[in-house]
């Protein structure tokens, strides 16, 4: 299957700081996947402990 490509704009600044992120061969698209994935993670957890704050839990043996 062919891989799709599309480009963005972004200011000079930004690609800078892409690719200080990124490691030495590391392509650009990698370095925002790894971005998503980080920020997925971290929204999930941010849930997560949202969910332990807030919400009441029964241990399984009172069931």
């Amino acid at each position: 299957m062919a891989t799709t490509t599309t480009t963005i704009s972004l200011r000079k600044e930004t690609k800078e700081m892409l690719r200080r992120l990124g490691s030495k061969d590391q392509t650009y698209d990698e370095v925002i996947r790894d971005l998503i994935e980080r920020a997925s993670i971290k929204e999930l957890e941010a849930r997560w402990n949202r969910i332990l704050e807030d919400e009441e839990f029964i241990p399984l043996d009172e069931l």
